[in-house]
């Protein structure tokens, strides 16, 4: 079945006050029909409005600038052994920084546990589409600590204590609610399907 229309996702605080986070549907799957992956959108100035920020669903929120937090609490509570912190680095210019946990060969962020390299290729995917002049990017292992404000301003991110609120909890929170056990272990099956 084709779609053809904009979904735009009404977040906000009240009903009557909209901030924005936009994703074009075209087909079923949640495929554009250029072939590239589906991202959210923030409006211009949400990042910079810490209310506007916060009130963003969890998803959206850890998506879209808080995902260190997220990698970093992942590496703390550490629900899964043999884990560490991998960040796909824009080229110059460019948009589309993030942070994600993995063991090699599964990978958890916002959107749960999947193969990294289908996380890996529906990122990178994602922001070519967004960029023709030749969107590209490096992939470095992280070696500073994700919770601490000095190290991550010093890689242009917020410190927990620059939110809101404290996005540790909130992190801690979203961990919870997910079966890493199962989720995990069905995101490695498809590795053996894969192959």
């Amino acid at each position: 079945m084709l779609w053809n229309i904009q979904a735009v996702l009404f977040l906000s605080t009240a009903f009557d006050h909209l901030i924005d986070a936009t994703m074009i549907i075209e087909h079923a799957d949640g495929r554009r029909l250029d072939g590239a992956p589906t991202l959210y959108t923030l409006k211009p100035g949400i990042k910079k409005d810490p209310v506007r920020r916060w009130a963003l669903p969890d998803r959206v929120f850890f998506g879209n600038g808080a995902c260190a937090i997220l990698a970093g609490v992942f590496l703390s509570e550490a629900p899964l052994p043999g884990f560490y912190a991998e960040r796909i680095i824009p080229g110059e210019g460019f948009a589309g920084n993030h942070i994600f946990v993995t063991d090699g060969v599964i990978a958890f962020d916002h959107h749960g546990y999947s193969l990294r390299s289908r996380l890996l290729t529906y990122h990178t995917n994602g922001w070519a589409g967004r960029s023709p002049e030749g969107w590209n990017c490096r992939l470095e292992r992280v070696t500073f600590d994700l919770l601490d404000r000095r190290d991550l301003n010093g890689n242009q991110m917020l410190g927990p204590e620059q939110y809101l609120h404290d996005p540790i909890v909130r992190a801690k929170t979203y961990l919870d609610r997910v079966n890493h056990a199962e989720a995990s272990a069905r995101a490695r099956a498809k590795n053996g399907a894969a192959i």
